[in-house]
This record gives C-alpha cells, structure tokens and sequence, in this order.
C-alpha cells in the first residue's frame, strides 16, 4: 500500500473525529461556553452546512491550482479550525473554529479522492478511495466514545488538542509521503472554474449526485432516529445505544472496504447491488425491529450496505465527470444534501405519528429510489450514444448487463 494513501486515511481519520466527537462532548461545552442546548447544537448543524458550502467554494477557488499544495492547504485550515476550538474564550469563537474546521471537509475528500486513485493502478482506484475514507468510517465508530471518554477525564478542549495534534500529523504525511504531482497524471490537469462547470454538462455526473444524495438520505433517514427505534421498539435500555452506535460503525467500516474492492471489479453493478441491499436492510429491520437480537444484525448490515456504495460513487463521479476535482466535491455536498433530505422526512413520518419504525421504512423507499436512479444511469452509461459523446480514454469503463 502506498504511505500517501495512510496518510490521506489519517487525515480521514482526524477530519472524522472533528465531525463526529462534538456528541458526545455538547452537554460539556454548552455549560462551559454558557450557551443553552440549542445554541450549543449549532456546532454541530452549522458545521454540516458549512461542510456543503466549502465543498463547492474551496474546490471551485483553488481550480487551477496543483492539488498535493491544495490538500495541504486544507489540512492546514482543518488543524486552524480545531485550534481555534480548544482555545475559544466563548461561543463565537468556538462555533467559527467549527466552520472553519467543515470548510476543508467536503474538498479534502473530493481532491483527496483523486489523489488517492493516482497512487496506485487504474484497476485499484477504488480500493485506493476506499482505503482514505476507511480513516472516516473508523473515525466514525471512535468518535463519540472518544470525544465522551476524552471530556470526562481531561475536559472537553482536551478533546479538541488531540484532534490538531492529529492534524499536524496527517499534514505532515501529506506533505513528505505523496508524490508531488499526485492526481493530475492519467487525468485532466487542475483547470479553471469554467472548464470544471464544463463537467456538469453530463447527464452521468447529476444521476450519479442523485443516487449520492438518494443513498445518503435512507440511510441518514433511518439512521438519525435509531436511538428512538433501539430504546422505543427493540426493548434496548439507553445505556446500550452507545455499543450499538458502534456496532454500526464497525459495518460502515466492513462495507467501505468490501465495496471499494466490488467497485474495482464491476462498478455499476457493485453499486445497484450495494443500494439494493440497502434497501431490503432497512425494510427489514422495519418489519424485525421488535427482535432485540435481529435489531444488532441488522444495524450492522445497515452499515455495511449504506457505506459500500461510497468508494464506486466518489470513482464513478470522477470518471464521468473526466477528472473534475469540483465534481468529487458535489459528490460530497450531495451526501449532505441527502443525509438533511432523510432526516427531515424521518422526522415527519415520526410527527405523524407513524411511530418510530417509520423512518427505516422512509428510509428504504428513499434508498429504493437511489436503486431506479442507478439501474438508469448504468443503462445508459452502456448505451453506444454514450460510447460515441464520451472522448478517447474517459469513458465509464464497461459494465456487465445488470439484467
């Protein structure tokens, strides 16, 4: 394995643990910082819409610029953000620190991306992609417990210090271990702003956001009430979602890394699969949320399924989108998009009071339709049309007949 690809996993890893340890730690900084829970909520909501917004701003800003010093560059951002953090006097200053922490987010992954799949041989891109977000799906399972553990025994801003020295680290690794002209040989060289639009012309690019967004949103959709589900139907007392949160990281983790090596050998196919067994997950674990036992199961499953379909999706986007760094960053803002589109409909099937099984079932009607989306998008990828308007050496590499 190259070292600049665990170098772009421990960036990954860091930028993770920023998004994910603040759950644990709000009820400590919202005493601290003397704000109520609302307010201290904030830090985590403005960080994800902070995290859409940069994605496009700062891939769009630093076009023309060579990517290894633009991935530098954000890591430095990141390590900014989180310092400023640890060392804010009040709420203001801690909620910029989070806002400029997320504006690296979304265009670390995107340019990352494509700096990963230059590391290593066309037929391993997509493990190579799998291999950086592994940093953010174990990040994922740690975050939390982390940021919990970390506060309690040394305050939360400890918390916060830990992040950056993280931070310095994978900048550092960034900046020895990748090769200096990473993702911009076999591809389209860093380009303007219009040439980067240009990408967006492409039917491919907006199905493949769409089954982005899609997917995203059954899974955030189901997910972002499964305490209620846990505690409310399957019989778990309160204490036990914490290892259960975990239990689905672990997944997330499994399905990135088995999704990213299906995606090398059959893209699209991997990701109608991947979507499809999204879908029977949730609409399962709907019909068996009752079973304490099956409720374990199936959450896993939920993991592996809704992450396995991230590393073909990130290659998929990039491919048809012939290189554009901008792309690989809409990628990343359209699974924001999805993951608020899910959450907001999970919450209007529970106002509704369809009860608290009601999301994983809006959940797999969501992920159904990322499915549709998908089986399209594959079709006409295969189409000879699509063969002809795509130039020598950017086509979608062939798929296998889904039917």
């Amino acid at each position: 394995m190259p070292t600049g690809l665990i170098a772009l996993a421990l960036g990954g890893f860091g930028i993770g643990l920023t998004e994910f340890l603040i759950a644990g730690l709000l009820p400590q900084v919202a005493s601290s910082l003397e704000v109520s829970e609302a307010a201290a909520g904030w830090l985590i909501s403005g960080y994800a819409l902070s995290v859409a917004v940069g994605a496009i701003a700062l891939t769009a800003a630093t076009a023309r610029l060579p990517r290894k010093p633009v991935l530098v560059g954000l890591v430095a951002l990141f390590v900014i953000g989180n310092l400023l953090s640890a060392i804010a006097p009040d709420y203001p200053v801690m909620l910029l620190g989070r806002i400029v922490a997320a504006l690296c987010h979304g265009s670390f992954f995107g340019i990352g991306s494509l700096v990963a799949r230059s590391l290593v041989a066309p037929e391993k891109k997509s493990r190579a992609v799998a291999v950086m977000f592994a940093g953010l799906t174990v990040a994922n399972v740690l975050g939390v417990p982390f940021g919990a553990l970390v506060g309690e025994r040394w305050g939360w801003r400890a918390a916060f210090w830990a992040v950056t020295a993280i931070g310095v680290l994978a900048l550092a690794g960034i900046a020895t271990l990748v090769p200096g002209r990473a993702g911009e040989q076999g591809s389209a060289p860093p380009s303007g702003l219009r040439d980067q639009l240009r990408a967006f012309r492409s039917s491919q690019v907006w199905l493949t956001l769409a089954a982005t967004a899609l997917s995203y949103g059954g899974m955030f959709g189901a997910f972002s009430y499964i305490a209620y589900t846990f505690t409310e139907v399957s019989g778990f007392a309160p204490a036990d979602v914490a290892w259960l949160l975990m239990v689905y990281g672990v997944g997330l983790v499994v399905g990135n890394l088995v999704g990213g090596r299906a995606a090398d050998r059959d893209r699209d196919r991997a990701l109608v699969l991947a979507l499809l067994g999204l879908t029977l997950t949730l609409a399962l674990f709907g019909l068996l949320a009752g079973s304490a036992a099956a409720s374990v199961v199936l959450v896993f499953l939920m993991g592996v399924t809704g992450f396995a379909s991230v590393p073909g999706m990130i290659t998929r986007v990039t491919d048809v989108a012939h290189g554009a760094a901008l792309a690989a960053s809409a990628n990343v803002s359209a699974s924001n998009v999805g993951n608020a589109l899910g959450a907001w409909l999970g919450g209007l099937a529970i106002s509704a009071g369809l009860g608290y099984t009601a999301p994983l079932y809006v959940g797999a009607g969501i992920a159904l339709t990322s499915v549709v989306v998908m089986m399209v998008a594959a079709r006409r990828a295969r189409s000879p049309q699509a063969a002809d308007r795509s130039p020598p050496g950017n086509s979608v590499p062939g798929v296998r007949p889904l039917a």
